[in-house]
């Protein structure tokens, strides 16, 4: 059974976003996302300075099952990216929600997390 913390909203695409302040917005993928795809072996992150828009695939994730676009969650420019998951890309399926974090961006509209979903919304969709 899939998690997702409270404090996160989500897309419909399986990225969830944690606002930490000032329009900063950490990005992963849920455990949803990681369970489905199983053992990650390879993280191709987006490059700091890059614009992305709501919803543009930015990076990809690569598994023993599969390969997976990522898409920005809102619009802005990425600003960090998880350098630990260069060298360590199984964070992603120990800690999707912690260490397993991807991707950071400033963003443009904070407005647009207004349209992602709430943890109970997201894991309601998984039901269905």
């Amino acid at each position: 059974m899939s998690n997702a913390p409270d404090d996160l909203v989500f897309a419909t695409s399986h990225e969830w976003a944690r606002q930490l302040g000032d329009g900063l917005i950490e990005v992963g993928i849920s455990d949803h996302a990681q369970e489905s795809l199983g053992d990650v072996v390879y993280i191709e992150l987006p490059e700091v300075g890059q614009s992305v828009d709501a919803g543009q695939e930015c990076c990809a994730v690569e598994s023993v099952k599969a390969a997976s676009d990522i898409y920005a969650p809102v619009s802005g420019e990425v600003v960090a990216v998880n350098e630990e998951l260069d060298s360590t890309p199984e964070l992603l399926n120990e800690s999707p929600y912690g260490e397993g974090w991807m991707f950071r961006i400033q963003t443009s509209d904070s407005d647009e997390l207004s349209q992602l979903l709430s943890a109970e919304a997201y894991l309601a969709q998984l039901e269905e």
